[in-house]
């Protein structure tokens, strides 16, 4: 804020505090001090207004207001520039002497929030180190771990993959194997830490709306066990020609799906977050999807990252034998 805005600022503030005070004991200044029954000669619905002084208990809570203004005005910024004299935000930690982000002092939101980041790191972060150095699948059975995975799941992830992690339209179910970019330890960690940006290519301009149904009933009839609805006007050995020369490179010859590619098994329609219905397939293969899921890395960092993909690993594999591989079907 430059000089000139931050005086203005300041003098119109203060001036404001002072003119309400000017005006609060001049018109207590004025005014009888006993009682009577004079009224003050208007009357509105029949109700007439005594004459008399306002309440004392009124008066001094007024003055208190301009009190607690003043005094918060000289502890928190408010008046242009001026940075507050709250004491203890000369630094985020203190006991580290690091500064504030923005290298300033004095209290702001975003200082109040840093301090308390830095608290919390202080008194959390040697257990999220613990943690951070043990196998992700150890820390998945451990149950404080778990506790604190779960409510780091809760706070950042919940809101796409809802709070049981169950998944919904267009996001993906944790608790079950079927996993678009690998269901491991490490590509749970990877996913979480880098993100992911998984695209569906649009087909519908390159085979045409006949060739779209074709694929959709291979897709659904084939691969994915399920009958066709009555009525369907698509031919899923047509399908499976096209299938080879454009869909194959990605969800592989036999439908498997891609881990690398983000390409979903298409052998398991559970796993289709957009729908498995005839009428969606051909909704997917026609205009494409695009699915993000934002890195945490920068928000959350490796620690927590670190515990919240054992928690997420947990959600799959809680009850499955201790040999039993990472994707294998529960």
């Amino acid at each position: 804020m430059s000089t000139f805005w931050s005086v203005y600022v300041t003098v119109l503030t203060l001036g404001t505090i002072f003119a309400m005070a000017w005006l609060l004991f001049a018109t207590r200044k004025g005014q009888r001090v006993d009682t009577t029954d004079e009224t003050v000669g208007h009357a509105f619905d029949g109700i007439e207004e005594y004459d008399n002084p306002l309440p004392r208990w009124w008066f001094l809570l007024f003055v208190g207001t301009l009190i607690f203004a003043l005094g918060y005005l000289a502890l928190y910024p408010g008046l242009g520039n001026w940075a507050g004299l709250l004491p203890g935000y000369d630094y985020a930690d203190k006991d580290k002497k690091i500064r504030f982000s923005d290298g300033a002092t004095g209290w702001t939101g975003v200082h109040e929030w840093e301090k308390e980041m830095a608290q919390s790191e202080a008194r959390f972060g040697p257990i999220f180190a613990k943690f951070a150095a043990m196998p992700i699948e150890e820390v998945a059975k451990d149950p404080q771990a778990l506790k604190m995975g779960g409510r780091l799941f809760a706070s950042n992830c919940s809101v796409c993959h809802g709070s049981d992690a169950r998944g919904a339209y267009g996001f993906p179910n944790l608790t079950d194997a079927d996993w678009r970019w690998g269901g491991d330890p490490q590509s749970i960690k990877t996913s979480i830490m880098a993100g992911r940006h998984a695209v569906m290519p649009a087909w519908g301009a390159v085979i045409g709306e006949q060739g779209v149904r074709d694929v959709s009933a291979y897709v659904l009839a084939q691969l994915a066990g399920r009958a066709l609805p009555a009525g369907a006007q698509a031919d899923p050995a047509a399908g499976q020609k096209i299938y080879a020369t454009t869909c194959s490179a990605c969800h592989g010859p036999q439908g498997k799906g891609v881990a690398a590619l983000g390409a979903p098994d298409l052998t398991h329609p559970a796993g289709f977050i957009y729908g498995a219905s005839f009428a969606q397939l051909q909704q997917t293969i026609q205009f494409g999807r695009q699915g993000q899921m934002p890195a945490q890395a920068v928000l959350q960092g490796n620690d927590r990252v670190h515990l919240l993909a054992a928690y997420v690993y947990s959600l799959s594999h809680e009850g499955k034998p201790a040999d039993t591989p990472p994707d294998s079907p529960q």
